[in-house]
């Protein structure tokens, strides 16, 4: 009997450490997500149009006049971008430089993504860039050094045969002012006014694509529909979603994935429970028999053993979720666990608990008790008549 209890308290604490962990580990990844989505977001426009052919178009036709006159509009951005060899010093690398209307400051969240500088595009009179955390890293730029610039080379649109290779490249010095750091998607560019851009790539009308913000309170996915209606087949209207379908099917598979794992662990400690309950109802034959000659039916038999397994598994999936629960909103208000990088947008694991979560895990143990606790209830009155019989 003492054995009994140790395994059916095993069993307990299997359900108890394993509903705490999913609470946890799913809590962790929303932050996680909030954290990423929230970078990935002020940093990119609730929708971008692009053409459909050709890298650029004319953004002076009358509808896009109009558009940009639109009072549900925060802000409208023009875009023009192309990769790009960068020099500093010794060192080059071949990134996208993308110049920015300056409608494109409107955005106040984007200093949340500055790590060292500040996001200045100019300054008395002067154009600057803010280069991607990759860049920096590349060609080890020091943004303190005033003395030293980067060096943007792009081919010339007309070319020129020379005998001196640099002559078929358009080179444009420009200082930096500031390193930002999303993801590695997004690292490798280089921000710049979008003057400077024109005059690098000889380019004095067309743009790459319109970045638009909208107001709070406005439909977008209204916004975009209308748009894309009046644009025709010749451009694509992307939502964040579109702009990056594989950040957010990442982020959700990642999460399903460490989901399924910890209901296996689950799964394994609540069927130790059947173990704890067999070895009851072998323990308990005799009794059993016993009370159904009293006139117990079948069903209260097993409604006993079923009852106990739900208990060991509800007990311990309760008390599970109150310390995920605590150790969440500790984590929240003190980060009790840290990342340990230093060069980490955070310090300590992000948490966001949804009530969702706390549903899914609850029901997700229940209806693994329920078969776990079945199974046991069967075993109750196997062999019940032969036991009886023999009393």
């Amino acid at each position: 009997m003492h054995a009994i209890n140790i395994i059916s308290g095993i069993s307990m604490l299997g359900v108890f450490v394993g509903s705490a962990a999913l609470i946890i580990i799913l809590s962790v990844f929303n932050g996680f997500e909030k954290v990423i989505l929230s970078l990935y977001n002020n940093f990119t426009p609730e929708l971008i149009i692009e053409p459909v052919k050709g890298k650029t178009f004319d953004p002076g036709t009358a509808y896009f006049k109009s558009l940009h006159k639109n009072d549900q509009l925060f802000s409208y951005v023009e875009v023009l971008q192309e990769k790009a060899l960068i020099r500093y010093g010794s060192r080059q690398f071949i990134g996208t430089v993308r110049g920015v209307s300056k409608d494109f400051l409107k955005n106040k969240q984007l200093d949340s993504t500055i790590r060292s500088g500040s996001f200045t595009l100019n300054a008395n009179e002067l154009p600057y860039a803010v280069i991607g955390a990759t860049v920096q890293n590349s060609l080890l730029v020091n943004i303190n050094d005033q003395l030293s610039s980067l060096q943007i080379y792009s081919p010339r649109r007309k070319v020129v045969n020379s005998i001196n290779p640099e002559d078929e490249f358009v080179r444009r010095p420009i200082s930096v002012s500031g390193v930002f750091s999303i993801q590695q998607d997004f690292d490798d560019i280089i921000i710049v006014p979008l003057s400077f851009t024109r005059d690098l790539l000889d380019e004095p009308k067309d743009v790459s694509s319109l970045q638009l913000n909208f107001k709070p309170g406005t439909n977008v996915e209204k916004q975009k529909a209308a748009i894309q209606e009046k644009l025709g087949k010749a451009f694509t209207v992307k939502d964040r979603y579109q702009q990056n379908t594989e950040l957010y099917k990442t982020l959700n598979y990642e999460r399903w994935f460490t989901f399924l794992i910890l209901t296996f662990v689950l799964i394994i400690a609540i069927f130790n429970i059947i173990g704890s309950l067999t070895m009851l109802v072998m323990d308990k034959k005799k009794d059993i028999a016993i009370l159904t000659s009293l006139g117990a039916g079948k069903p209260l038999i097993q409604g006993i053993f079923f009852f106990e397994g739900m208990m060991i598994s509800i007990v311990g999936c309760i008390a599970g979720i109150i310390v995920g629960l605590i150790f969440c909103v500790l984590q929240q208000q003190f980060g009790l666990v840290k990342m340990g990088g230093q060069m980490m947008v955070i310090d300590a694991y992000p948490v966001d608990m949804q009530v969702s979560d706390f549903f899914l895990v609850f029901f997700t143990v229940t209806g693994i008790a329920v078969i776990a606790s079945g199974i046991s209830a069967r075993l109750s009155i196997k062999g019940l008549d032969e036991i009886k019989q023999d009393l």
